[in-house]
């Protein structure tokens, strides 16, 4: 069995709109709950053997604020990542490791909850999962797998899912 996480990018900074997407980074919200997560991801337990990401800077800024003590791997084709592209980067670095944490963007990231999930496996972590898949929120799979490189469709079970707003409710939805 091997064990997955993901981890979407916190709240992007809108204010300069001159910005390239690739090169956004955190507004204050996002940085809160980038802090916050990595809090909740810390004390969930889980001993992370590689630690993959999103080379865009708003995914470095919230793997810097989240886990300060990481060492990612950065790749730029997680940037805005297909379901098939994260399966190439994580077959790829996968090896030895028995944990990989990928933090990344969405669409993908939802997707592959989609993906790795039979409908036989489907819970309310699932169900919360698919129908948004907010910033800064943290996902843990348990694989069916021995290797990595068997990572494909339907072979996972989301065994935790947390979203900063279920950590602090002013985390939540902004209202206008």
């Amino acid at each position: 069995m091997k064990t997955l996480g993901l981890l979407r990018h916190a709240k992007s900074d809108w204010d300069d709109i001159g910005t390239r997407d690739f090169d956004r980074g955190l507004n204050d919200r996002g940085r809160k709950g980038a802090k916050l997560i990595g809090r909740h991801i810390v004390d969930h337990g889980i001993a992370w053997d590689m630690v993959l990401a999103s080379s865009a800077e708003r995914v470095q800024r919230t793997v810097e604020a989240a886990l300060p003590e990481a060492n990612p791997q950065f790749d730029k084709r997680l940037y805005l990542a297909s379901v098939d592209t994260i399966l190439e980067v994580v077959h790829e670095y996968g090896g030895d490791a028995d944990s990989i944490l990928l933090a990344g963007h969405n669409p993908g990231l939802q997707e592959l909850v989609y993906a790795l999930v039979p409908p036989s496996a489907e819970n309310a972590m699932f169900d919360d999962a698919a129908t948004k898949y907010p910033t800064a929120t943290f996902a843990v799979f348990e694989l069916d797998i021995d290797d990595w490189a068997d990572l494909k469709k339907d072979c996972g079970k989301l065994v935790h899912f947390m979203r900063p707003r279920d950590l602090d409710p002013q985390l939540g939805p902004e209202t206008a």
